[in-house]
């Protein structure tokens, strides 16, 4: 398979946030298997009123003017890696907005998590999240990366106090990622036999 176009979506849109130092630190552990596009969702606007018509009978719903951009980028990519954190015990209502405004843009792609919270690391919203993604026929990988108590782990640049274990945790992510990417290409590709 050729190189593998990657969206790491940033899933909180909260003023003073941490995820973009997170989602920019995980994409410079990508190797040159990918093609990272990194995806803000602060940068869409994610109305929490959806169409009257569920996603799964209308694939393309009339969507905002400034969801168009994420919508087409959620299309072209091959996989992705949602980096949450722990709101309430679960994900971001952004995030969940933008899951629930589209549905073939996840259909049968690889989806990866790297979570940063207080005590959990983000692996609560990870769990949820892997609930939705199966119920719209994506592929969660096993693997992920975990930052708990993210304000101790990272100094005042944005740069890992120390980096081997979390950058040995983003290898087995995206070795997952390019496996079941790859595997799910293929199938998709594959003759229909009847």
């Amino acid at each position: 398979m050729s190189t593998i176009t990657l969206a790491i979506i940033i899933g909180s849109v909260r003023e003073g946030r941490f995820g973009p130092v997170v989602a920019n630190w995980f994409a410079d552990q990508v190797d040159d298997r990918f093609e990272v596009d990194l995806i803000d969702l602060a940068d869409a606007d994610l109305p929490h009123a959806l169409p009257a018509t569920s996603p799964m009978f209308e694939p393309d719903p009339v969507r905002p003017a400034g969801m168009r951009d994420l919508s087409a980028r959620l299309a072209a990519a091959d996989a992705f890696v949602i980096v949450t954190p722990d709101y309430n015990r679960s994900y971001p209502s952004a995030l969940k907005a933008a899951i629930d405004w589209h549905y073939t843009q996840w259909e049968t792609k690889a989806i990866g998590f790297v979570g940063y919270s207080g005590a959990s690391g983000g692996l609560l919203a990870i769990e949820h999240l892997r609930q939705v993604f199966t119920e719209l026929n994506a592929h969660t990988v096993r693997d992920y990366v975990s930052f708990p108590r993210y304000y101790l782990l990272f100094d005042e640049d944005g740069r890992l106090r120390d980096p081997e274990e979390p950058a040995a945790a983003a290898t087995a992510l995206l070795d997952q990622l390019h496996w079941w990417t790859s595997a799910l290409v293929a199938a998709k590709t594959a003759p229909v036999v009847a």
